[in-house]
């Protein structure tokens, strides 16, 4: 029997379990983080790290990494609609590529192709295996406890079946859509919508590229009637590519077979691996029971259609990292751990009604046989289906920063502004938004004041503001003061005074400091 002891143990080493680790690593908070899987993946199936995820990561320290782990910088990032790859295209979205596209106003980070393979050891390596490092692979969890102090688990290490408890002040459930933890905690997780069955195929095409040339895309949405209507995407820009399908008939047909029929041009093509796998549309019905809260797919699980399921999962570890530290730090409100789920479950609901609504539309698209067809009936057909995609607005699951950006949380931290809002998430920093991004000098974000603790931005002076100050000192909550000369940065934030809370959303602006800086401590800390 070993045991351990930390302040935080993580469950589940996905993506989401290794964001939050790496949130309490910044943070300087103990934890260990146990996975049951020895840490490979084999199959892929996230492709695309969206652009909030990486301004955490820029956080983090690992943007770099993950923008130079192997995608090509001049690959295209395009989107096209195409009876089959190298077929007739029937309707594109143009992106550029990684090198060219233009930089967005709203954020120094935009998306990037990542696969999970390639963005699960960079991970790894930034958190640490052991005995070095707090990541325990190959440890299943059998059964947790709690108590007024904290939660025993037991775990196995499933190599040589060793029994492994460790004592923890909280407990997070980072262990994905058929989570252990929910389920030892008795969590219902009811099905929003019916369950969808798919089967991926992943595979090689070394030649592929080479053949297409300018044709080349990112993602190639089939429309072969009946079965072959979801994505064939590049997964690394190297000949490695992924082919979703559904229905009865495609699950059993041969995978070279779909292959063929997917791509029109002759190249080799060699089966890496299949997976089937069934998509569920689940939001926990609490991500909190006492000590222990639930994170990322284990809290809710959604379409992939449009990215969003693992980008929410890590907005969910930057909304609970801070938390878990301010309470094990001491300066912590009884009431700042209950606005996780306050604070997160709208954003899940948001975001699986978007990724839902890409999906049905998918699903839902008529593909008359006649698109098929190398005549000029065909060419009608394709011409008519390109006009539909246009009008569905099909650019939306592909450029869709207000789900990644534009949530704004409401919960009892977040004081509203009595003169109102002005703008939205991209021109102001409104209370419960993302703060926004703008070059300051040298390079430097707005995102980049971030992280540490409170920050509150003054793009004025006042007399007042060592009273501010004092009471967040006397509270032990970290607080700095940025003073601001950039007129345009001053004319984005709308208010002279803006505070932003240590997961970079704002909790507070105003015109001058409150005469009672107390009250504004106590409310941003959960203790009102």
């Amino acid at each position: 029997m070993t045991h351990l002891e930390t302040d935080v143990l993580i469950v589940g080493g996905g993506p989401v379990g290794l964001a939050l680790a790496l949130d309490l690593r910044y943070r300087g908070v103990r934890f260990l983080l146990l996975d049951a899987s020895d840490g490979r993946v084999d199959h892929p199936k996230v492709g695309t790290v969206g652009p909030r995820s990486m301004e955490l990561f820029r956080r983090w320290g690992i943007a770099h990494a993950i923008r130079t782990a192997g995608w090509p910088g001049d690959h295209p990032l395009d989107v096209a609609w195409v009876t089959a790859v190298g077929g007739h295209e029937i309707h594109r979205l143009e992106f550029g590529t990684s090198d060219t596209r233009p930089p967005l106003p709203w954020t120094p980070e935009p998306e990037q192709v990542c696969p999970q393979n390639l963005l699960a050891p960079l991970l790894v390596r930034a958190v640490g295996v052991h005995p070095e490092g707090p990541l325990h692979h190959g440890c299943r969890l059998d059964g947790l406890v709690q108590d007024d102090d904290g939660v025993t688990a037991s775990a196995t290490r499933l190599a040589d079946g060793t029994a492994l408890t460790v004592r923890a002040r909280r407990l997070v459930g980072c262990d994905g859509a058929a989570s252990t933890v929910r389920r030892i905690l008795g969590i219902g997780a009811p099905a929003r919508h019916p369950t969808r069955t798919f089967r991926n195929i992943l595979f090689r095409a070394p030649r592929l590229d080479d053949r297409l040339g300018p044709r080349r895309a990112l993602v190639y949405f089939l429309t072969q009637p009946p079965n072959l209507r979801y994505p064939l995407r590049s997964m690394d820009g190297h000949g490695l590519y992924r082919l979703i399908a559904t229905a009865e008939a495609a699950l059993h047909e041969e995978p070279m077979a779909l292959l063929r029929t997917a791509i029109a041009v002759d190249t080799p093509l060699e089966i890496v691996s299949e997976h089937v796998w069934h998509l569920t549309h689940r939001i926990a019905d609490r991500f909190r029971d006492g000590r222990v809260l639930l994170a990322g797919d284990a809290a809710h699980t959604l379409s992939p259609s449009g990215g969003f399921g693992m980008n929410c999962g890590i907005a969910d570890a930057a909304d609970l990292g801070w938390k878990l530290a301010a309470e094990l730090a001491g300066w912590a409100g009884p009431a700042l751990l209950d606005t996780y789920e306050t604070e997160r479950r709208p954003v899940a609901e948001r975001s699986l009604a978007a990724a839902h609504a890409n999906l049905r539309r998918t699903v839902r698209r008529e593909l008359p046989k006649e698109i098929l067809l190398d005549t000029p009936q065909g060419e009608r057909a394709r011409a008519a289906l390109a006009e539909r995609l246009e009008r569905e607005g099909v650019r939306r699951e592909f450029d869709a920063p207000d789900v990644h950006l534009g949530h704004r949380y409401a919960s009892p931290l977040i004081v509203t502004d009595p003169e109102g809002d002005d703008g939205d998430w991209r021109s102001s920093a409104l209370p419960g938004a993302r703060a926004p991004h703008a070059w300051l000098s040298g390079g430097t974000s707005t995102l980049d004041l971030f992280g540490n603790g409170f920050r509150l931005l003054c793009f004025a002076d006042s007399p007042l503001l060592g009273a501010f100050a004092d009471a967040f000192a006397r509270r032990r909550v970290p607080l700095e003061v940025t003073r601001c000369h950039d007129r345009l940065v001053a004319r984005l934030y709308g208010r002279p005074f803006v505070l932003v809370r240590p997961d970079g959303h704002v909790a507070w602006r105003g015109f001058r400091p409150p005469l009672d800086p107390g009250l504004l401590a106590d409310t941003v800390r959960g203790a009102r």
